[in-house]
C-alpha cells in the first residue's frame, strides 16, 4: 500500500539525482521519487554536474515532480561529497526544502552524509517504507528487523532503498530549471579513475542476475562456470563477499550488506552459502535459485527454488539444456 500525504502538511521534497556526463541517470531516480511523491507536497528534483540539462529533460518526464533544477558545473562531476554536500545544503536554505532524499547508492552514501552535517541533522539511510512525513521505516540486524523510526528534525535528510520502491512511471512534464550555485571545493581533488566497460547489464537494475561464491574456488572457474552461465542467460554478475575477498571477481559484483542491494526477476546463486550479509543484499528478489552441495546451507532456506549438487556438474548441465 503506498501512503500520500496532503500537501497542506507543508511538506516540500529535493530529490537528489545522480547523473553522468553523457546525461543518463541512475535506475534509482525514479524510485527516489516514488518515495518523495508519498510523502506528499511539492516535489523537486535537482541534477547537478557536466551533462545535467540532458539529464534534467529525461528526469522532467517522471510522473509527480513539479519542478527539475539543473546546475551544470564540472566541479560537480564525479561526485565529490566535499562539493555536492554544500550544494544540496545551500539549495535546502534557498529554498525551505522539509525533505532532502538520496537514493541509497554509493553515490548517495558518499554524499548524503555530508549534507545533513552541513544541515545539522541527522540523516535516516536506507529507507524501506513512508509511514508518514516524519516516520519511516528501515531494516536493522542485517535486515532481520524493521525499525520505524522518527524524526523531529526541522529538515529530513533520507536515502531511499530503490528495491523497496516502484519507479515512479513516466508521463510527467516538469519545469525544467537552471539553478545558479556556487561551488566551491578545496579539500579534494579528482586524480584519475578506471572505468570498467561491459556489455553485460547493470547489476543493480538487470532482471536476472547469476552470482558465485566461495564454492567456485578460483577466478579461473568464476569465468568458466558463472560468467559462461550469465552470458548464456543474458544476466548481470553478482558475487558474494567471500568470493571477492578471495580475489574471484572484482569488487563491483559485490552483493549483499557491504555491496549492492539488488531485486532482479530471478536470482541464481551458485557455491553461496547463504551468509546473513550475502542474503541481506538480495533476498527481496522475486524468485530465487540456490545451487549448492550442502543441503543444510542457509540459502536453501529462502530459496524458491534448491538444486542439491555440485556446481561444476550442474551448471555444465544447465548450460546444455539453455
Amino acid at each position: 500500500m503506498q501512503r500520500h500525504f496532503s500537501s497542506s502538511s507543508g511538506v516540500k521534497s529535493l530529490v537528489v539525482v545522480e547523473s553522468k556526463a553523457d546525461g543518463s541517470v541512475s535506475g534509482a531516480t525514479a524510485m527516489t521519487v516514488a518515495a518523495a511523491v508519498q510523502l506528499g507536497g511539492d516535489v523537486t528534483a535537482v541534477v547537478s554536474g557536466s551533462g545535467a540539462a540532458a539529464a534534467g529533460k529525461t528526469v522532467a518526464s517522471l510522473s509527480g515532480l513539479s519542478k527539475v533544477l539543473v546546475v551544470d558545473d564540472a566541479a560537480l562531476d564525479h561526485g565529490l561529497a566535499e562539493a555536492h554536500g554544500p550544494l544540496y545544503a545551500s539549495l535546502q536554505k534557498e529554498h525551505g526544502f522539509t525533505h532532502v532524499l538520496f537514493g541509497a547508492t554509493t553515490f548517495g552514501k558518499s554524499v548524503m552524509p555530508s549534507t545533513a552535517a552541513l544541515l545539522d541533522v541527522s540523516p535516516i539511510s536506507e529507507i524501506t517504507a513512508v509511514k508518514s512525513a516524519t516516520q519511516f521505516e528501515r531494516l536493522i540486524y542485517a535486515g532481520n528487523a524493521v525499525a520505524t523510526v522518527e524524526s523531529s528534525d526541522a529538515v529530513k535528510v533520507v536515502s531511499v532503498r530503490p528495491t523497496n520502491f516502484d519507479a515512479a512511471p513516466e508521463g510527467g512534464n516538469a519545469a525544467v530549471e537552471t539553478a545558479s550555485a556556487s561551488v566551491s571545493n578545496s579539500q579534494t581533488s579528482w586524480v584519475s579513475e578506471e572505468v570498467t566497460k561491459s556489455d553485460r547489464p547493470d547489476l543493480a537494475s538487470a532482471k536476472i542476475v547469476v552470482a558465485g561464491g566461495r564454492a567456485v574456488k578460483s577466478a579461473e572457474n568464476m569465468t568458466k562456470y558463472i560468467d559462461a552461465l550469465g552470458d548464456k542467460m543474458g544476466a548481470a554478475l553478482g558475487a558474494s563477499r567471500a568470493a571477492v575477498d578471495q580475489g574471484f571477481c572484482p569488487n563491483e559484483r559485490q552483493v549483499g550488506q557491504t555491496g549492492k542491494i539488488v531485486a532482479p526477476e530471478l536470482y541464481i546463486a551458485v557455491g553461496i552459502s547463504g551468509a546473513i550479509q550475502h542474503v541481506a543484499g538480495m533476498k527481496d528478489s522475486k524468485v530465487i535459485v540456490a545451487i549448492n552441495k550442502d543441503a543444510d546451507a542457509p540459502i536453501f532456506q529462502i530459496a524458491d527454488y534448491g538444486l542439491v549438487g555440485d556446481l561444476f556438474d550442474v551448471v555444465p548441465e544447465m548450460m546444455e539444456k539453455l
